[in-house]
Formats: C-alpha cells, structure tokens, sequence
C-alpha cells in the first residue's frame, strides 16, 4: 500500500496540469518548488525527474486537448521541437552535479527575473502581431470555431532560442512553457493562444526526451510511484486548464503567468 502522502500528491497534480495547460507552461515551474518543499532531502536529480515525466504527462494530455481546437502550428512546432532536443539532453545529464542550496538559488533567480521581464514587456502592445514579414516564414492556422491566424517568424531565431529553454527547462524540471511562451508572442509575434498550445506541443517531445534520458540513467527508479499520482491529477487538470483558454483573453494569460513565477521565485530564496 502506498503512503497516504503519495494519495495527496493527485490533487496537487490536477492543479499543475490545468494551471500548466492555461498559460502552455507545462507546470513544471510549480510542480518543482513544491517538490523542493516536499522533499528536502531530496537531490535536484530526482526532483527534476519526476518534474520533467510529469511536465510530459501534462504537455501530452494539454496538446490532445488544443489539437482538437486545431490551436497547435505543427510545422513551427516540429521546427521547435528537434531545435530543443540537444538542450533537453545536455540539461538533463549536467543537473546531477549542481548543489541543493544552488540549484534553489538558480531556480529563483530565474523565475523572478523572467516575472519581471513578462511583466514589463506585456505593458506594450504587439504592432501588426498577425502580420506576414518578408524574409520570415509565413504561417496561416485556423482554428475549429473558424478564427483564422495569418503571422510569421524568423526561423533561426526560433531554432536557436528553442535549444537554450531545451537546456535550462531540463536543467531545473521546470517545462520551459515559462520562458518559451513570451518569446514566442512577444518576440516572435505568435498568436498568443497559437503560441500556448504550440509550446504545449514542443513541451510534450522536450519533456519526453529528457525522461528517456532519465530512464537510462536509472534516475528515474526513484521517482516513478510519485511520478505516477502526480500524473493521475495532471490528466485531468490538463483537459480543464485547455477548455478555460479559450475563455480567458491572451493578455491575461501572460500577466498570470508572470504573477505565478514571481511568488514562487521569492518563496524559493526563504528556503535556503
């Protein structure tokens, strides 16, 4: 029989997973403080780990759900997605030599100041956002309910920005939707329910692929039963957090998530 924690763990994964699918983040940059609260004895490993499975749960569950809303640029997505592959293993395997106490701090750091950045850029207005830009890829996506995305994006930019959040959302567990999100609708000009559900997908084959790598290492031996009931909640929360998107304006969207990753970058530094 299972400890009675492991049963509490379901209602903390169905707030990841529906949190997580909301804003594309994939909720691993909520599911790894509460982890590191937890569990304090526990090396960045092994949180990381059950993170990263969950984080791939949750993405897989949240891009089932904007695929039916044919919200997901596949083309962009895919481009993305093999561009994050080398960070996600490089991360994965570099996370076992850093300290406790630094890793809280790098995880801090980083969740506060990409709050910030969010926070001050979503003061401006995207000009032309859905516009089509020499020299740029040309992409045109409609959606089920008919709402059609005509935009563009630098193609190396992307690729190049895509294998850094593959490195660092491997290194702490935290998804990379907090960092990928914003690029892509701030910098980039997606749509920002296109940009959310396009992360959701990239998410769901980075997350996979540092598991793997998890599993080879045998990392992942000692995560799996928590990995398992955090998953049982991230199923459900994922399908709930896809359907509250399309009713929640994409501005909204991008100042909750800063708001989120300013509270849990602060409550980490009381932690060392």
């Amino acid at each position: 029989m299972p400890p009675l924690e492991y049963f509490l763990l379901i209602p903390l994964g169905f707030t990841v997973g529906m949190y997580g699918t909301l804003i594309g983040a994939g909720g691993g940059f909520v599911l790894v403080p509460v982890l590191l609260f937890l569990y304090p004895d526990e090396n960045p490993g092994i949180i990381t780990c059950i993170s990263l499975a969950v984080v791939f749960v949750n993405a897989l569950s949240g891009s089932a759900a904007y695929a039916r809303m044919k919200r997901i640029d596949y083309k962009s997505g895919l481009i993305m997605a093999a561009a994050t592959i080398p960070g996600a293993i490089g991360g994965t395997l570099l996370v076992d030599i850093i300290p406790r106490n630094v890793f809280n701090i790098m995880l801090g750091v980083m969740l506060t100041l990409g709050s910030l950045l969010i926070l001050f850029t979503a003061k401006n207005k995207i000009e032309n956002a859905e516009k089509v830009r020499s020299g740029e890829i040309p992409r045109r996506i409609v959606e089920k309910d008919g709402t059609e995305h005509n935009y563009s994006f630098n193609l190396p930019g992307c690729a190049g920005t895509s294998t850094i959040v593959g490195f660092l959302s491997s290194l702490l567990g935290i998804g990379g939707g907090i960092i990928h999100v914003p690029l892509l609708s701030r910098v980039f000009r997606f749509p920002v329910h296109i940009a959310t559900a396009t992360s959701h997908f990239v998410l769901a084959i980075m997350a996979l692929t540092a598991t793997i790598v998890n599993i080879i290492s045998g990392e992942f031996s000692s995560g799996w039963r928590r990995t398992a009931f955090l998953a049982v909640g991230v199923l459900l929360g994922a399908q709930l957090g896809a359907m509250l998107s399309g009713k929640i304006k994409g501005p909204w969207i991008i100042r909750a998530l800063a708001l989120a990753l300013f509270a849990v970058g602060i409550r980490l530094f009381f932690t060392l």
